[in-house]
């Protein structure tokens, strides 16, 4: 059977070639001079070229203009039928699509093996780098649809940014940039998340400047829609969201990270540690206030380790008769005493940690930005993850592969490719217009 599919392949792709062929002599002229804009230019006559199709190499005569006074040459056949340098558009689109995922030996290898199509490294690598230019270069006056959303359901735009680090050629690390646009429902749910990625630049002003077009093309969509900066902490991500938000909010995630350092601190039981964490991260989330409450309660811990004084902690999540509260009392000053000099030095270093947590809690207060119940109320997000998620899907899933190094160049083609391979809808949208609108690619 196996044989038999391998063969019935082999023909699928000998008739397809046979069509294609047919098909892009129907985009020739018939001879005749034509004209584009002022200029006359007449055929040299048929010249034979190859062209690269889903189905194998083809060759086909087509006219080729040019003015009497010599110059450029012009195919009206490769302009109208879109060919991308020497490929058909569906070749084109398979090919950068799959190059957006693997690396070009694994796309050659995945012609061959499940397509039986022989292409060479350089015509895919060239052929990438061609759509991907596309992508870049229409970027500003190309713009996407939301698919199959209403747009009284978006409620809240949620807008992140962030950075992670990839391998530059030379062996030095640097720091791609990946901007997400999510849209959420009344119900908090989330609908849509439109991707851009850039490689490396210093400053990433050109990055903001792509993502700050992207907001305000989805602002256009949904001008009701609430905006919701969401960061991990990062000072300079603060000081863009803040120009392009309503409201910020701390990657709650990033917060309970502080937690559970205090609660290593704090606490030598690992039964404690866990009641304490969960009691402060549920009342976090859930109460009104709360962050204010627990900065006070670290204050108070750092205070009472650094005199050697007793731990008190109110639990308000406990079964307990009298009002549900509890009280957990540990002595410091009997357990720290029995430790060794190296434990102490252990326990300054677990000092600094709340010293952190501290100042975390007191920067992030003070801008407002962890009120969770607040926020978990009015169904917004609370968490960066969608954009932490796409540092990984987005950059490192494809640009971080084991001995890869990369130019800015190659790095920015592959990002925008996968931006929009990412972002749903948008590969079928931008095909659609490249078959609606063409451009100049062919050679």
């Amino acid at each position: 059977m196996l044989d038999s599919e391998n063969v019935i392949q082999d023909e699928l792709n000998q008739a397809g070639c046979i069509a294609t062929e047919e098909l892009l002599k129907k985009f020739d002229t018939d001879g005749e001079a034509i004209q584009l804009g002022s200029v006359k230019m007449t055929t040299k006559g048929q010249v034979l070229k190859l062209y690269q199709t889903p189905y194998g190499e083809i060759a086909v005569p087509r006219h080729v203009y040019q003015t009497s006074s010599g110059g450029a040459t012009f195919c009206p056949l490769e302009r109208d039928a879109r060919i991308i340098l020497t490929s058909t558009p569906r070749f084109a689109s398979q090919v950068s699509h799959k190059m957006s995922d693997l690396s070009a030996p694994a796309v050659q290898k995945d012609l061959a093996r499940n397509h039986h199509r022989a292409v060479s490294h350089r015509v895919l690598q060239r052929l990438a780098e061609a759509v991907g230019s596309v992508v870049q270069i229409k970027e500003e006056t190309w713009s996407y649809t939301v698919p199959n959303i209403e747009d009284t359901m978006i409620t809240t735009m949620s807008i992140g940014l962030d950075g992670t680090c990839m391998l530059m050629c030379g062996g030095h690390y640097r720091q791609a940039m990946v901007g997400t646009i999510a849209l959420y429902d009344n119900m908090g749910e989330r609908q849509h998340t439109m991707y851009i990625a850039a490689a490396p630049e210093y400053g990433k002003e050109t990055f903001k400047a792509r993502l700050t077009r992207e907001i305000e093309r989805a602002i256009a969509l949904y001008p009701s829609a609430v905006k919701i900066g969401v960061a991990d902490g990062a000072h300079d991500n603060w000081d863009y969201l803040i120009k392009h938000t309503d409201k910020q909010i701390l990657d709650f995630y990033h917060a309970t990270e502080y937690l559970a350092d205090v609660a290593d601190t704090i606490f030598s039981l690992p039964i404690e540690r866990k009641r304490w964490l969960d009691d402060r991260c549920h009342e976090l989330k859930h109460t009104m206030g709360s962050a204010k409450l627990i900065l006070e309660e670290m204050k108070k811990f750092e205070q009472n380790i650094l005199n050697d004084q007793p731990i008190i902690w109110v639990s308000s999540n406990s079964d307990n008769e009298i009002k549900g509260l509890l009280l957990k009392q540990i002595d410091y000053s009997i357990k720290e005493k029995s430790k060794t000099s190296h434990s102490k030095k252990n326990r300054e270093i677990k000092q600094k940690s709340l010293r952190a947590a501290i100042t975390y809690f007191t920067n992030n207060i003070e801008k407002s930005r962890m009120n969770y119940a607040e926020s978990v109320a009015l169904n917004y997000p609370i968490g960066s993850g969608v954009t932490e998620a796409a540092c990984k899907t987005i950059v490192k899933q494809r640009l971080g592969q084991s001995g890869m190094q990369w130019k800015d160049k190659g790095a920015g083609i592959i990002l925008s490719l996968r931006a929009l391979t990412h972002s749903t809808g948008r590969w079928e949208q931008f095909w659609s217009k490249v078959n609606q609108c063409g451009f100049s690619m062919a050679s």
